[in-house]
This record gives C-alpha cells, structure tokens and sequence, in this order.
C-alpha cells in the first residue's frame, strides 16, 4: 500500500474537496500501473504553526508541507532511472496541490518490508496476479487460495 501522510499548515488545504482532489491524484498514480485503489491511503495532518520548525524556526512566513510516503505493495527498483521517475511523477502530483500555490514542500519516500503488511489479517496477493486484479475489480480485500498461510509456532 502507498501510505502519503501530509504534514500542513492550517488554511493550505481548506477544505475537503481540496483534500479529495489531492488524494484522487495521488491514487491514479498507483492504479495506473495496477494496483487496486483502495491500498491508496492519504492522511492530512494539520499543524498548528507552533508545531512546525524548520531549521529551528518557526515555519509560519511562508506555508511548509511534509509529506511522507510509504510503499509496502510495490518496491522501486534498485535503479537511478527508476527512482528519478519515481520522483517526477510525484512532483507532478505536488505541482497543482502545493507548488503552484506558492508553498515551500519536502517530501521521501520509505520502502517497506512487504512480508510484514496485512490487511483485514490477509496478507495481500503478488503483484499483478490473477489474485490482486480480482481484488482491483472488486476494489476490496477478499479471501484467496494462500491469504492465509499456515504458521510455524517455533519460528
């Protein structure tokens, strides 16, 4: 799942259909290449001014969004080209939302352990097998033929 936690001053994002249009651009990034809409999770995280400080001062002259991002179902591949295209099509994503509305922004990306991600207690299917496309049909997590694999006690 790609998890996008932004970080914001009050009034940048005002509203709730600015939050949606937000996080609608953040998913069909991912649903273009296959991955069912619903591992898409976008959390707005508002920040009073007293609690943001960049560089030791407050970040109060000029609206500062963090954005942190996890991908669990999909790794980047080990490759320059790769990451560099990760990171363009994000900045895409932020142009509209933060850096056309003049706001200074920061943002990574974390690549966690797959094996160590459940959802509803199912450990989700391969990517892009006949398993997760029936989960992007249905846009749900379902019950599969390996879902629940049986546990070692001793392990």
């Amino acid at each position: 799942m790609p998890l996008w936690q932004i970080y914001h001053p009050p009034n940048t994002f005002q509203n709730a259909e600015s939050k949606q249009l937000f996080a609608e651009d953040i998913t069909k990034m991912y649903t273009s290449f296959g991955l069912p809409a619903f591992y898409v999770v976008t959390q707005f995280h508002e920040l009073k001014d007293d609690n943001a400080y960049v560089g030791g001062k407050p970040a109060s002259n000029k609206p500062f969004i963090r954005v942190v991002i996890t991908h669990i179902a999909v790794r980047i591949p080990d490759a320059d080209k790769a990451y560099l295209r990760t990171t363009s099509r994000i900045d895409k994503i932020m142009k509209p939302h933060v850096l056309d509305k003049g706001y200074d922004f920061e943002y990574h990306v974390d690549e966690t352990e797959r094996r160590l991600w459940k959802i509803n207690s199912l450990i989700p299917p391969p990517f892009q097998s006949v398993e997760e496309q029936f989960w992007v049909q249905k846009n749900a997590a379902l019950p599969y033929e390996g879902a629940y694999p049986p546990v070692d006690e001793e392990v």
